[in-house]
C-alpha cells in the first residue's frame, strides 16, 4: 500500500501548541504574546491553591498565584485550553489512593464550573506519575497527561496518556529543533512541536529564560500557513477522529465518522474527508 498519512487541518504537516502551569499572574503576558504571534496554549490550573482576594505580592515575588475572579478573567476565550494540574499540586503517586481520586475530580469540577467547559486534560503536577495515576486520570474522564520531561522530537506520541513535550522553552536546543520542525519536508508523518514551562520563570531572566528569548521563539514559529496552531485538546480530539477513519483493505476508500473533516494523505496527495462522507481517493 502506498504511504498514508494523518494531516492536521486545512491539510498542512506541522502543528504546534504550548502549555503552561500553575496558574499564576505572568500567564497574562505570556497569554498576549502568544496571541499577538497566532499561537495557542493550555493552561493547566490548581482551582485549590487560588490566591485569596485581594492579595498584594512583595515587588520581589516570583510565584504569584491568581485569585480565582483573576483567574475567570485571563484564561476567557475559546483560543485558550484549560486543564486540570491537580486541586493540590500534590505528587498524585504519593498520596492515598481516595485522596488521589479527590484531587483529580475536585479540580476537574471546579473548573468546569468556572469556564462552563467539560475539562478533558491534565497536566501532572511535579510531572511524576504511575499505573495508578494514569488509570485513575482515565477513570476520572481525561484523555491525555502531560509529563514534565521532554523528547526532543517533533513526533506525535504513541499514548495520549503518557504525553512528554517535545521542550522547555528555556532548553538551548529549542531554536535548532524548531528550525529542524519548520524545515521538515512535507511527504512525511505529521509533525507536532510541543513547549511548555512555567511563565514565572521568565523572571528569573536569565540565559533562555526570558520574555525576550520567548518572544523569538513565538515570532519564529508564529504567523506560518503551514502550521497549525491548536490548543492540547484541539491536538488530541482531530488525531482521535483520524484514528477512527474506516479504510478499506486497499486503502482507496474511506469513510469518516466522526463530526469534523479530517485530512489524509495518501496515494501522492492530500485529501479531505468530510464528516459523515465516504470518498474514493
Amino acid at each position: 500500500m502506498a504511504e498514508f498519512y494523518m494531516r492536521w487541518p486545512g491539510g498542512r504537516t506541522k502543528a504546534a501548541t504550548f502549555s503552561y502551569d500553575d496558574g499564576v499572574e505572568t500567564d497574562v503576558e505570556l497569554m498576549k504574546i502568544l496571541r499577538d504571534n497566532g499561537l495557542r496554549g493550555t493552561f493547566n490550573i490548581n482551582s485549590g491553591l487560588f490566591a485569596p482576594q485581594g492579595t498584594v505580592y512583595p515587588p520581589d515575588a516570583v510565584h504569584r498565584r491568581m485569585t480565582r475572579d483573576a483567574v475567570l478573567a485571563a484564561y476567557e476565550g475559546a483560543d485558550m485550553e484549560v486543564a486540570i494540574h491537580g486541586l493540590t499540586h500534590p505528587f498524585l503517586e504519593s498520596v492515598p489512593r481516595d485522596r488521589m481520586v479527590y484531587e483529580i475530580l475536585r479540580d476537574r469540577e471546579n473548573l468546569e464550573q468556572m469556564f462552563g467547559r467539560i475539562i478533558r486534560g491534565c497536566a501532572l503536577p511535579y510531572g511524576t506519575c504511575d499505573d495508578a495515576v494514569t488509570e485513575a486520570l482515565r477513570v476520572c474522564g481525561l484523555v491525555y497527561c502531560r509529563y514534565a520531561n521532554h523528547s526532543g522530537q517533533s513526533t506525535l506520541p504513541s499514548d495520549w496518556m503518557a504525553l512528554v513535550p517535545t521542550a522547555h522553552h528555556s532548553d538551548p536546543a529549542l531554536p535548532g529543533i524548531i528550525e529542524r520542525f519548520l524545515a521538515a519536508p512535507d511527504n512525511r508523518p505529521p509533525q507536532l512541536l510541543y513547549v511548555w514551562g512555567h511563565s514565572y520563570e521568565f523572571l528569573f531572566d536569565k540565559g533562555n529564560n526570558t520574555w525576550a528569548a520567548f518572544r523569538r521563539i513565538c515570532e519564529t514559529v508564529g504567523g506560518r500557513d503551514d502550521v497549525w496552531y491548536a490548543t492540547n485538546i484541539d491536538i488530541v480530539d482531530y488525531e482521535r477522529a483520524y484514528r477512527a477513519l474506516r479504510v478499506s483493505l486497499d486503502g482507496r476508500l474511506v469513510e469518516n465518522p466522526s463530526a469534523v473533516p479530517v485530512w489524509v494523505f495518501a496515494f501522492g496527495r492530500t485529501v479531505e474527508i468530510g464528516p459523515g462522507e465516504t470518498k474514493t481517493i
